[in-house]
Formats: C-alpha cells, structure tokens, sequence
C-alpha cells in the first residue's frame, strides 16, 4: 500500500467522550491539511512546517512495530512546501517528530505499520537540536505520563504538538528554526457519571539559551560553515493552554476551559514566561489534576 494514499482518516474529533476539534488558526492563514493514519497535519506552506498536528492515541490497542528510519517527502504536496533532507544533512540537527512515532502506532497489525510509516513524512517534522538531556526526555515521555494518568478513563488521548513559528527564528538554509515546541494532551474523565474534557499543555523552550546571542549574525554564519544556528538545552514548562493560544494563534476552542491548571497573571512586558508557567524537572512536576476555582 501506498505510504501517501489519499484515503488517511486522520484526526478524529470524535475519538474522545466529548468532541475535540483540531486546533487551528483564527482567520487568514491558509495551510495545507494533510491526514495520514490517526493523525493529521496542518502545515504552513510558507514556512515550510507544521502550524498543528493533532494524534488520536488509544494505549489499549498499541502495537510495537519496529521503528524503521524513511523519512521521505508527501508527494501530494509540491517539494518547495516542505522542508527536507537538505536542511538536516551535514549537521547536529534532529528530524525531531511533531507526532511522536509510537502514538498512531494502533489498531491491527496493517494499520500499525501504515500509521508508523506515515510518522517519517517530513511535514510531520520540524528541525531541534541533537542533543537530548533530561529536558527533552521528559519532553518525548509526556505522552506516556499522560496516558497512565488515564488508564481509569478509556485509556485515550488526543494530543496537539508543533513549533511556534515566530517572526524572530533563526534563518538556517533558508528554513526558520523553531526556537519552542507546544504540546496540549486532551482526555476525558467522569465527573457524577458524566464525561469531562481535562486539557494540559506543555512548551518545550530554548530561547532563554538564545538571550546573549546574536541570532541574525549567527544564522548568517550557519550559512558560510555549513552548521546550524547554536541552541541551547532544552527548558520544558507545564503552562495554561491559553498561553499556547497566544504563542501560536491558534484557536483550542473548549481546551482553554477544561485546563487543570488555574489561571494565571498577565504575562511579562520583557516577554518572559508568565508566572503560572511551572518548569518540569521530572515526572513529579507534572499537574494533571483540575485545580480549584
């Protein structure tokens, strides 16, 4: 079977309790939608990368399929409206997942293996950094973490990850490098017998590692050695989902109201994260318990 065929359900609203729609932009952005196997895609042709990914997840049906390593282009997409191998070769720079390869890894053995080819698209990546730490590990498990919490509730998960495309964002053969990644976990759980939408969002930052450095002279060397723009360690933060709206213009629609976390402040005039952001250090620091009013 066709690693591309046009026939890719993708995201499914309806795959939780209660009807999740796919986060995507306010007004005036036009993006390309693009569904493979239990999950979606919608990329910004202009950037080159995705502006939203949504996954469906059921932990009771995942099937372990070797990983396998194709990436390869979308050929119902032109090149130019995507990024690929050119801006990875010769360097540190990860082909790093949106959707993480296990997740749409379910269902029968056909299905399993369509769903893990379908992840090595490149319009499911964007360029991070190669070197993983402590971070970016807690980062790549909080699927997982997610997932346990819900075993009680159906054992199902939506999940929404992509970079923030920002205006500031290093130049590097020609494609912006992300300098933050968010994720927003979605799930169900039953509250007097009825089922209740709980959100929780994360963004994996590397711009405070960026505040002493000249991106635009950097990008401009990358571009005569050959190497990528210097980012720092990876810096990962539990944070309000309206927050993510604001980074991202996108619209999360009931997400932002069944948010665990409790309100926070106005942001800072510097930029800097706002005080309800938590930063992670382990699996402990993670709330997925609604707060109280």
């Amino acid at each position: 079977m066709d690693a591309m065929t046009p026939e890719r359900a993708g995201y499914r609203s309806d795959f939780l309790a209660v009807p999740v729609a796919l986060p995507a932009p306010t007004a005036g952005t036009p993006l390309r939608e693009l569904r493979y196997t239990h999950f979606s895609v919608l990329l910004d042709p202009v950037r080159r990368l995705a502006r939203s990914t949504g996954v469906n997840i059921d932990g009771d049906a995942l099937t372990d399929i070797e990983r396998g390593d194709d990436w390869h282009l979308d050929d119902r997409i032109p090149e130019d409206e995507q990024v690929g191998e050119a801006v990875y070769a010769r360097n540190d720079l990860d082909r790093g997942h949106l959707v993480r390869r296990r997740d749409p890894v379910w269902g029968d053995r056909a299905t399993a293996e369509q769903a893990n080819l379908d992840t090595f698209a490149y319009p499911n990546a964007a360029p991070q950094a190669g070197d993983f730490n402590q971070s970016k590990e807690l980062w790549l498990g909080l699927e997982d973490h997610v997932l346990a919490y819900a075993q009680t509730n159906r054992n199902r998960i939506s999940v929404f990850t992509s970079p923030v495309l920002a205006l500031n964002d290093p130049l590097y053969r020609g494609v912006g490098i992300p300098q933050a990644f968010w994720k927003v976990a979605a799930w169900t759980t039953a509250v007097d017998g009825i089922a209740s939408l709980r959100a929780a969002a994360f963004v994996l930052d590397q711009s405070s590692q960026l505040v002493d450095i000249d991106l635009n002279d950097a990008s401009a060397q990358a571009l005569i050695d050959g190497g990528p723009p210097p980012l720092g360690p990876y810096l990962s933060y539990q944070v309000p989902v309206e927050d993510v709206e604001s980074l991202t213009g996108l619209d999360f629609g009931e997400l932002v109201m069944a948010d665990v976390m409790a309100p926070v402040l106005a942001g800072r005039a510097d930029g800097s994260p706002r005080t309800g952001w938590v930063r992670l250090r382990n699996d402990g620091d993670i709330t997925l318990e609604k707060a109280a009013s």
